[in-house]
């Protein structure tokens, strides 16, 4: 009824099309913030998207009410709406999965001419003509039958959706911490008895052997990260949105025994580099060694473990970029033009993309960079920007025609188009990858300049074009190519073999375009079968605090930095991760990172881990009790059970920062589960007692050595050690992770463990104001201010602005040290 109801009022609205509302289609995900489908939704003309059957029918009624009838509703009405859906339906959730099961076991039971009332009474309703042409006209074609799938990928009843108001940082669609998951007498003997199953059959997981080649019969994965930018030391958005990200899924992909290959390297050519080097007084290749070695000290720090970190300037980068382009060129993708660009004569060069802004053409935003908007995303040429000024000496560049060669997108968007339906169809895409990609589409694709007048570059092979090097949105992602074949020589086995090999890109999302449209339609038009992207990860932004990063300004924290905080590795990366921006922006906070590790870390994950290897110790002489399951112990294995099979779920769709919460929850069942039996007491007790604390604690130590081998991909330094704490077998690893997921018994009775000691220390409030302190960047002062405005020649009355504000401050000032507040007469010759 809550599907039918919404279609019906929607069907006989005047026009689909001309109506103010929209009727979501929930086959797929299409609520940017949401990680999973929400019954049921309409997306309103502003933008917000309403999930309450009634708030989308009062909705449709008040359209009624304007449109035709010309009055308001009632505002209580909205009143109403706001407490059924917040409070009503919540509480009722749990107990209408009682009553939905006592209906499924009577109509199971019921005798056929009751169930045939039932079937009778749906069967009459869809004959209805009202129904039918409802129907039709939102469901086009396709019936009734469009909504199987998306029933069928409904979260469990007893889950609900909410959003914490106090955090940027919290996700508007997670499992509610505190939500009672009502657990079935199957489902508890189900996990019983896997549980029982232990690891007799398991094979510990194979060592890496390099190089990695693709295997028949196996999963294999490539795994690609944005190449970073040599000359930049990365910060903490960087280090998330790109090579964290794809490490933990690397691990990820290894533990659950797929092949998996892992590059990344520096991107090192083009004007940024030559800039860098002019300023540090070095040659561009000595920077990019000096930089390179910089960047793989700090991902070696946060742990990424790349199977090969390479770089773009090598012979090889060379070698397969020409190739590519005389390919392209042979089958008539490639056009020349004349181009006018911007050159800097202070500077007496062409000014790169990204070292020229002004305002944006088409939004004003007045920081656009030469090639593209941060604001709204849209391509730009550099000579389109309103008042442009070079970012390396201020001064205003001038027009200069050049001709160059140009990647004719416009001729390869129908194989395009054909290529990202199927992708995006099967594969993982994030949402806001599809949008973008979906944005650049729907204005229609230009021919994109492929050349530049540089010389830090691969250097262009056309006789022509001798004098040019390729523009860096060609030639970097090339590099992911040229980063293998430095890796193997078989290189090939990876990147022209589509039918074996699955693709992974993570990025950030300012970089989507380049890897879903640009990069794509080079490969497309070179037909030498290359492996495309099959799946496209892409974050949104981290800031800092309340602002952007930093580094001249001494804002945020950068990856050559946050060693010397104190914090250790595992500790940046988780955080990291908890507030990884998947479906929207979200802030770092030193405030938020101490509560976290304080709350989640120390007293949640780390005080359930120790006090359960504690109990073995301290109570049984270090083994493994045995353990008599009971109805409570077999309810703990099928929620634990639940929440790996969840983990795996999310991470296989790369869901990371949602995996983790199935962590967290792992570790709350448990503490629970410890502080409800209390084993410290029943130890003192008789033998029934003793038996009850030998069952919790052994329980416990195997729901701890599940959670090392969950953690592993986000916190491996701390995995390992909680292994060796547990002396937990390697074989645990495949067995949980399993197909769709396995908790067996890994430790069985009489298992001796090791030496337990704490995994995590307390973040203190005065340490972390100091770092907080420290990273916050300096303050301008006020007279830096309008020396400031005035070097930007920025306008007279905001120079005016704060020249009075900064007079007045003087003013006070002399009140209050007792002096004459009236301005001194300025001495003769002298400037004011």
């Amino acid at each position: 009824i809550r599907l039918l109801y919404p279609i019906l009022i929607l069907g006989s609205l005047p026009s689909q099309n001309s109506g103010p509302f929209v009727p979501v289609c929930q086959c797929t995900i299409v609520v940017p913030f949401l990680s999973r489908p929400a019954l049921p939704a309409l997306l309103l003309p502003s933008g917000g998207h309403l999930f309450s059957s009634n708030a989308i029918c009062i909705s449709c009624f008040v359209a009624f009410f304007v449109c035709l009838l010309g009055r308001k509703p009632n505002p209580l009405i909205n009143q109403w709406l706001e407490w059924e859906t917040t409070e009503l339906q919540v509480t009722l959730v749990v107990g209408l999965e009682h009553v939905l099961r006592s209906l499924a076991l009577s109509l199971a039971f019921a005798p056929p001419g009751e169930w045939r009332c039932v079937q009778a009474w749906f069967e009459r309703l869809a004959g209805e003509e009202a129904c039918q042409a409802a129907v039709l006209k939102v469901l086009p074609g396709k019936g009734l039958e469009v909504l199987k799938p998306f029933v069928q990928r409904q979260p469990a009843p007893a889950s609900s959706q909410r959003r914490d108001p106090q955090s940027c940082n919290s996700t508007a669609s997670e499992v509610a911490e505190d939500a009672v998951r009502v657990v079935s007498e199957e489902e508890m003997e189900a996990a019983a008895l896997t549980w029982s199953r232990g690891l007799t059959a398991c094979t510990e997981p194979p060592e890496k052997s390099h190089p990695i080649l693709p295997q028949e019969g196996r999963r294999n994965l490539l795994l690609t990260s944005a190449l970073p930018y040599v000359n930049n030391v990365p910060h903490l958005g960087n280090i998330i949105g790109c090579v964290l990200s794809a490490d933990v899924f690397a691990r990820y992909g290894r533990l659950r025994g797929w092949n998996v290959l892992y590059v990344c390297g520096t991107d090192e050519y083009g004007t940024a580099t030559e800039n860098k080097a002019r300023e540090e007084g070095l040659t561009p290749q000595q920077i990019c060694d000096k930089y390179h070695a910089v960047h793989a000290e700090i991902y070696s720090w946060f742990q990424v473990d790349f199977d090969f970190f390479g770089r773009t300037t090598t012979p090889k980068q060379t070698e397969i970029a020409q190739d590519i382009f005389w390919r392209l060129h042979e089958r008539g993708f490639l056009l020349e033009d004349t181009v006018e660009q911007l050159r800097c004569e202070g500077c007496r060069r062409f000014l790169a993309d990204r070292f020229v802004e002004g305002g944006c053409p088409h939004c004003s935003y007045p920081e656009a960079r030469g090639d593209q908007c941060d604001k709204c995303g849209k391509l730009i040429n550099a000579v389109e920007l309103k008042n442009p000024l070079c970012k390396v000496c201020s001064k205003t560049p001038i027009i200069q025609s050049s001709k160059h060669l140009f990647l004719d997108l416009p001729k390869l968007e129908s194989q395009l188009e054909q290529w990202l339906d199927k992708s995006t169809a099967a594969g993982d895409w994030t949402p806001n990858a599809k949008q973008i990609t979906r944005s650049w589409l729907r204005d229609g694709l230009k021919p994109r300049c492929i050349t530049r007048d540089l010389k830090w570059g691969t250097p262009v092979p056309h006789p022509d074009f001798k004098d040019k090097v390729f523009y860096v949105w060609f030639d970097a992602p090339i590099g992911y190519l040229s980063i293998t074949a430095n890796y193997t020589d078989q290189w090939e086995k990876w990147w022209k073999n589509p039918e074996q090999v699955e693709l992974y890109n993570f990025m950030a999302k300012d970089n989507v375009p380049f890897h879903s449209v640009v990069f794509p339609s080079s490969l497309l038009g070179a037909q030498d079968n290359y492996t495309l992207v099959n799946h496209l990860v892409a974050t949104e932004y981290l800031n800092y605090e309340d602002t952007k990063f930093s580094k001249s300004r001494g804002v945020g924290v950068f990856g050559d930095m946050a060693k010397d905080t104190g914090v250790p590795s595992d500790v940046w990366r988780f955080y990291l991760l908890y507030v990884r921006p998947e479906g929207q922006d979200s802030a770092f906070s030193w405030a938020d990172m101490a509560l976290k590790n304080n709350s989640e870390l120390l007293n949640n994950l780390g005080n359930f881990i120790n006090r359960a290897g504690m109990f073995v110790t301290k109570f049984f002489e270090g083994c493994v009790p045995a353990m008599e399951l009971l109805a409570e112990d077999k309810t703990l294995l099928a929620q634990v059970g639940w929440e790996l099979r969840q983990y795996i779920s999310l991470m296989d769709k790369v869901k990371i920062r949602d995996g983790l919460k199935h962590i967290l929850n792992i570790s709350r069942h448990g503490n629970q589960y410890i502080q409800i039996n209390e084993p410290w007491k029943k130890i003192k007790g008789g033998d029934q007692d003793r038996q009850r604390a030998g069952t919790v604690t052994g329980v416990s130590v195997n729901i701890a050595c599940l959670l090392s081998v969950l953690l592993q991909p986000y916190i491996p330094t701390t995995s390992r050690t909680i292994r060796e704490q547990l002396n937990a077998p390697a074989a645990c690893v495949s067995t949980m992770l399993h197909a769709g997921g396995s908790f067996v018994c890994s430790l069985p009775a009489g298992h001796a463990i090791g030496t337990v000691s704490p995994l995590f220390q307390k973040l203190e409030a005065d340490h972390i104001e100091a770092l907080k302190k420290k990273f916050g960047g300096q303050q301008v002062h006020d007279g830096d201010k309008v020396r400031v405005l005035k070097g930007q020649k920025a306008e007279k009355a905001a120079i005016t602005l704060e020249v009075n504000k900064l007079l007045d401050l003087k003013k006070q000032l002399a009140l209050a040290e007792g002096k004459s507040a009236e301005p001194t007469a300025p001495q003769k010759g002298k400037k004011k």
